[in-house]
């Protein structure tokens, strides 16, 4: 026994540090997602579940508009496994649709509300999505993205909750994106506040085994080309178990800043779905200006911040300039990016919060590391394990393992929270699931204490603002662009964003290139995190392999020995949502 013991330490030396209170191993409820929702009507009826601006859905009013949904979805063909797109910012709508949709036996497919036409609808085709919710702001883009339209689109409006100001910007951008009458309404259209009156609220939510698909999110893979994770209920209900468990098992206590977009999983577990876990009020805001965020901070008192690090890096910048209250933080959890110490320490000293950085990834649920919250975190490190999480790092070559602690390797995670694999890609499954671990493609250590520290990639992923980019899917679309011969994509230091997308440019003609018609074609055709903020135009050619592939470690090291043109600050995208 003390043999198996020391072996278990040796393997897993997170186990001897583990944070007090936080069990090594969970009982997982067998249980579909939509449970988390139902149990938490049932523990605190009247407490409220969310709030976005003036508008507050209680517990119990939230689960029966999720049942409405339901029903409008069932009434209208929904038939299970069937997928239904969600295109909306943080908002109570989005909670009802995710969890209407998985009552009524459907796998939501979220999706982020900047995309363009052209990746829109590769998305609804790949994943044949029969239904979608969208924002009336967006119909143009549903109407534009291609043939494989959804046979029924629920339409709902923020014109009515924003504060004057941003109602009068929200009226005007409606009438430059729809103009006057219907012609962006999609012929599927649907008012979402009718269907939900219309719909009963007593319906039965479908039984729904734990290993069904639950979740198709769009991501990039680990492999760095664009696949969708295929994530069942269990790896759902596992990941907020082992987050619910990791934050102190706080039932009816916190208040939860939500301003982590729910399209993406690190939104949607670590807010929307912990947030049910421990009978938490969200605070849901739909787009992140700092000093907006820091009033709503300031006012409804959130204890738990889940933040990306351009976030926090915001915050210290407007607390500089102004004092707000933010002493109702208990912790917060950064995670999409690496965090830099100097930042966390900085928001640490101005919140009186614990600051941790933790990991994960779409393949993963996502959370599968983090720092621990009783002050033993350390700085410049992802922390250790969730609960019935295994990690090592392994040689970055032949995929053997585990390294020596110390050594620089590929970190593979296996846990329940592990994705089934990627959306009909069996292929691209293999290549990223094997014997049970996940490969993430991400340089890693362990030290002996069990402290996991990102070092690079594998790849040459771009991580801005903690929004993964591929250097390749920028590629391809802008070489469409017709007056640029070559181009190169590649992910430059950035104090704010952790990462800037940064384009070599060759053009046909040097000398009538123009900054400003490279911007817009960017603008037409990429999702704003994807488009080029610095700009190198270099005579040519680029340095490529023998085979063909350009080198950007070489473009890296050769940064400032051509003429530059650059620009670091982007101009404001007015395909943001107004407010």
């Amino acid at each position: 026994m003390v043999a198996v013991v020391q072996d278990q330490v040796s393997r897993h030396p997170w186990v001897s540090h583990y944070p007090q209170g936080v069990p090594l191993h969970l009982d997982y409820p067998q249980e579909p997602v939509h449970w988390l929702l139902e149990q938490a009507a049932k523990r605190t009826p009247q407490r409220v579940a969310c709030r976005f601006f003036r508008q507050e859905l209680t517990y119990e009013q939230l689960l029966r508009q999720s049942k409405q949904m339901a029903s409008a979805l069932r009434e209208r063909g929904l038939q299970p496994g069937d997928r239904v797109g969600i295109m909306l910012p943080n908002v109570p709508e989005y909670l009802v649709s995710l969890f209407g949709t998985w009552m009524a036996g459907g796998v939501t497919v979220p999706l982020n509300p900047l995309m363009v036409p052209e990746e829109l609808s590769e998305i609804v085709h790949s994943t044949s999505c029969r239904f979608l919710v969208s924002l009336d702001l967006l119909l143009p883009l549903v109407s534009s993205a291609g043939h494989d339209q959804p046979d029924v689109v629920f339409v709902t409006s923020l014109k009515d909750r924003l504060p004057w100001w941003d109602r009068q910007l929200y009226k005007l951008a409606m009438i430059h994106r729809l103009g006057i009458g219907s012609r962006h309404v999609p012929s599927a259209a649907v008012e979402l506040t009718d269907a939900l009156a219309a719909a009963s609220s007593d319906f039965v939510p479908e039984h729904v085994s734990p290993e069904a698909p639950a979740n198709i999110m769009p991501s990039g893979g680990t492999t760095g080309s664009p696949k969708s994770v295929l994530l069942t209920h269990r790896n759902l209900v596992s990941n907020t178990w082992q987050v619910f468990h990791w934050n102190g098992q706080r039932v009816g206590e916190d208040v939860v800043l939500a301003c982590l977009p729910f399209f993406h999983s690190y939104g949607l577990t670590t807010c929307a779905l912990c947030g049910m876990a421990m009978n938490a009020t969200l605070i849901l805001h739909h787009r992140f200006k700092a000093d907006t965020v820091l009033k709503l901070i300031e006012r409804w008192r959130p204890t738990l911040v889940p933040a990306v690090p351009a976030m926090l890096a915001a915050f210290n910048k407007a607390l500089r300039r102004r004092n707000y209250d933010l002493g109702a933080i208990r912790s917060v959890m950064s995670g999409g990016a690496p965090l830099s110490p100097d930042v966390s320490a900085e928001f640490a000293q101005r919140s009186g919060a614990v600051v941790v950085e933790g990991y994960g990834l779409s393949e993963a649920s996502p959370v599968t590391h983090a720092g621990p919250l009783d002050g033993t975190a350390r700085p410049g490190t992802i922390g250790m394990p969730m609960p019935d999480t295994d990690a090592m790092v392994v040689d970055a070559t032949t995929g053997l393992g585990p390294l020596p602690f110390g050594e620089v390797g590929e970190l593979v995670i296996r846990g329940p929270q592990v994705m089934a694999g990627y959306w009909n890609d069996p292929e691209a499954t293999a290549t990223a699931l094997r014997n049970g671990w996940l490969y993430t493609g991400d340089l890693a250590t362990c030290d002996a204490d069990g402290f996991f520290k990102i070092v690079d990639r594998k790849k040459d992923l771009i991580i801005t603002s903690g929004v993964n980019v591929y250097p390749t899917d920028v590629e391809h679309v802008l070489r469409e662009y017709s007056e640029i011969e070559d181009i190169a994509i590649l992910g430059v230091p950035d104090a704010q964003r952790g990462e800037l997308v940064k384009a070599v440019v060759v053009p046909k003609d040097i000398r009538k290139f123009s900054r400003r018609a490279f911007d817009d074609f960017a603008k037409k055709h990429l999702e704003v995190h994807k488009r080029p903020r610095v700009v190198e135009v270099v005579a040519g050619p680029l340095p490529r392999t023998l085979l063909g592939k350009v080198l950007r470690r070489v473009l890296r090291e050769q940064k400032g020995k051509e003429a530059t043109t650059e620009e670091p600050s982007p101009a404001s995208d007015d395909r943001k949502i107004a407010g």
